[in-house]
């Protein structure tokens, strides 16, 4: 099999990959905000969220439920500032993962990135980056909504954590972003290979 890309090329592509897998599973995974309420962990994503509490009829009580889901419509994310959040690191993972799959088929298919392809996958790496980037400094904004309050002892709100801490996911999230903004991109205005000039 030809490739189109040179040695940097396949380096480049194999941190494309990397970069888009961490930052999509890093954004789908409700393990961004960790906390407690009633004695059982909580955990937020930008649109997902692990145990919540529901009305028991049976009982004449308010138990959680621990399962892990969506919020059952955008409009159910406790803020605007997540619901922001979820659009703009959503669309910047699909530009990366566009990118990444783009660069491995690369790999394997001769002339399909050029020089100047190249350069501009680096470029929506680098889109893709800032808009996941943003996202995740979007995210504490969203810390003072009544959800987040109740979970964190009435002690959170913008940029303080009350009782809370920050979960892994959120700096998978945030890891991917930055190798896209600062390697990725890089790397990209290497990978191509120049494109042979045919004497017509």
């Amino acid at each position: 099999m030809a490739s189109s890309l040179t040695c940097t090329g396949m380096i480049w592509a194999l941190v494309s990959l990397l970069s888009a897998a961490a930052s999509c599973v890093g954004f789908f995974m409700p393990y961004w905000l960790l906390g407690s309420q009633m004695d059982k962990p909580v955990s937020f994503g930008t649109f997902r969220r692990c145990s919540y509490p529901v009305r028991d009829e049976e009982r004449q009580a308010t138990i959680m439920l621990e399962q892990c889901g969506r919020y059952a419509s955008f409009q159910g994310i406790p803020s605007v500032e997540w619901q922001i959040c979820t659009v703009v690191t959503g669309v910047g993972c699909g530009l990366l993962l566009l990118v990444a799959l783009t660069a491995v088929m690369g790999c394997c298919i001769s002339e399909l990135i050029s020089r100047t392809i190249g350069r501009a996958a680096g470029g929506m790496q680098f889109l893709g980056g800032l808009l996941i980037g943003s996202g995740c400094a979007l995210y504490p904004l969203g810390w003072d909504s009544e959800e987040v309050r109740q979970t964190c002892n009435n002690s959170s709100d913008q940029f303080e954590l009350g009782s809370c801490q920050i979960g892994w996911a959120y700096y998978c999230t945030g890891a991917g972003a930055t190798s896209a903004l600062l390697l990725c991109t890089w790397l990209a205005c290497f990978a191509g290979k120049k494109q042979k000039q045919y004497p017509y």
